[in-house]
């Protein structure tokens, strides 16, 4: 039986545990919409989007909208993304005339469609994964396993992260968000934009919006798994009741 804990139940729960509190940071991230705000003004978004909307080929007089405005688009995008895509097309801005267009063209919205669809599997997984972990916390409630030690649990956590971030670093994080682009979306979609073709692209400037949004969800990671741990152990290792008499 500790052979069992010990090479299917410890790593499939830590693992559960580890995608469910992802998505859970997820989850959340996304119902402020990023932090886009902080973000807008940490990444200068403002200024890039005066120097690019003017040039762009598609659409006019973007670089006449508030940054009101912007924080609402992105967060209309946000909360499509997160609705199976619902509502991408709709999207529009105020152009100088006062009349309403569109913010995305045909490609673009396919491509946040596509989004949306990986938004969807991501939840699907992290979802099953909250039901294994939420079942194995209940069984460890129970049956009071003996668990690894909580210091070596923390330390594969923590070099995890360490080792995931120095391969990133060694070969580049653009050139690791290109790969898992072309990883991950259907062959033929078209999922990188110039800023002078897309407003989309120029509203995030991407990818530094994205490296915006990875510190955040990590740090938000990072945080629920210390508390999940410290939540676990209180319960292999509750403090004995002390005698009153």
């Amino acid at each position: 039986m500790k052979c069992i804990y010990n090479l299917i139940f410890w790593p499939l729960f830590f693992i559960s545990q580890l995608i469910s509190l992802a998505l859970i940071s997820w989850h959340l991230m996304a119902q402020v919409h990023f932090a886009y705000p902080l973000g807008y003004q940490l990444l200068d978004l403002g200024q890039h989007i005066a120097k690019y909307a003017p040039i762009n080929h598609h659409k006019k007089d973007f670089e006449f909208t508030s940054k009101e405005e912007h924080w609402r688009l992105f967060g209309e995008i946000c909360e499509s993304v997160q609705n199976q895509g619902r509502g991408l097309a709709d999207i529009r801005y105020q152009m100088n005339n006062g009349e309403n267009t569109l913010l995305m063209h045909d490609r673009e919205i396919i491509h946040l469609q596509d989004v949306a669809n990986l938004i969807s599997q991501f939840y699907l997984i992290g979802t099953i994964c909250f039901i294994i972990w939420l079942s194995g916390l209940i069984l460890i409630y129970i049956k009071r396993p003996k668990p690894p030690a909580i210091k070596n649990v923390i330390s594969v956590f923590l070099l995890g992260i360490g080792i995931s971030t120095l391969i990133i670093l060694l070969i580049g994080a653009k050139d690791v968000f290109y790969w898992l682009h072309v990883q991950v979306f259907p062959a033929g979609h078209q999922w990188f934009f110039y800023y002078q073709d897309s407003l989309m692209t120029t509203l995030m400037k991407a990818p530094d919006i994205f490296a915006f949004i990875s510190i955040l969800l990590i740090v938000t990671l990072v945080f629920f798994w210390f508390v999940a741990t410290y939540c676990l152990n209180k319960i292999l290792h509750p403090r004995p009741l002390q005698n009153t008499k």
